[in-house]
């Protein structure tokens, strides 16, 4: 066969893109961290988590291809590599990145004209949310929080998906850095650009509002003072696939949206 057979998935966003463009059948082997589909976690073998993998496990296996995300798996990819393995780590950071990861899958498995068609939905969705955005006369500050110690404000996908559902990103001039050290900012920063929106999504862990509430000087700060502070889960907004869109996306839409109704209230209805 000219195509691989038997693949291993070191990361849930590989996983998700297959099942989505039916070639589960390939999947040997996935990561105890694959939330999508749910169905993958009952049927596959889990053998990865996300620094860390049973390389005697994924070996036994016998791969003809191994998938991964991130820099952060460098050190997983080499063992594999030094034992021959064939392995495709992904790095994407933004939509784009993430886009052309699902046609790259789409291509390594035969499978391109359903990947062109997933990336046509996923565009689709943006394109209708951006239109929605554009209704809006004024653009809501948002801040994006992915982990509180230290604080790390958004990555580069998360500032897109802002600003594709009609906000302004708090901390534009970090999101571009690869590295989440590179985005660590202090608590005093996020009291200076007053957002209208604070999300959080703390990777890996429940995201506690009230925490972030009793900051000082975060009182003062108006997604604080007009109760606008959301989380959105880790798994829909801090896995770079086709959820991003589907899911992450969404739910920042109605955030957004959200707060746009209540600034109409305010306005319309200022003795409530």
């Amino acid at each position: 066969m000219r195509f691989p057979q038997r693949i291993v998935c070191l990361t849930t966003e590989p996983t998700e893109v297959l099942y989505l463009l039916g070639e589960q059948e390939r999947i040997v082997g996935i990561s105890g961290f694959t939330t999508r589909p749910a169905i993958a976690r009952r049927e596959k073998p889990k053998i990865a988590a996300f620094t860390s993998a049973k390389i005697d496990k994924i070996l036994e296996l016998k791969p003809d291809l191994v998938i991964g995300f991130s820099n952060l798996q460098a050190d997983i990819a080499a063992s594999l590599i030094r034992a021959g393995l064939e392995v495709h780590i992904f790095n994407q950071r933004s939509i784009a990145q993430t886009l052309n990861m699902i046609a790259t899958v789409g291509s390594l498995v035969d499978a391109s004209d359903k990947a062109a068609k997933l990336i046509s939905e996923l565009e689709n969705t943006i394109l209708e949310a951006q239109k929605a955005a554009s209704q809006f006369s004024h653009k809501p500050i948002v801040y994006f929080e992915e982990w509180d110690e230290p604080i790390m404000c958004s990555i580069r996908w998360a500032m897109e998906l802002i600003e594709i559902a009609g906000g302004l990103d708090c901390f534009p001039e970090l999101s571009h850095f690869h590295s989440a050290k590179d985005r660590t900012i202090q608590a005093h920063q996020v009291v200076a650009r007053q957002p209208d929106i604070i999300i959080g999504s703390w990777c890996g862990k429940k995201f506690q509002p009230s925490q972030v509430i009793a900051r000082e000087g975060w009182a003062d700060i108006p997604a604080v003072k007009n109760g606008f502070v959301r989380e959105i889960k880790s798994v829909d907004i801090l896995q770079p696939g086709p959820s991003l869109i589907t899911h992450g996306l969404k739910q920042v839409q109605a955030i957004i949206q959200e707060w746009h109704a209540a600034q109409h209230h305010k306005d319309h209805c200022p003795g409530d």
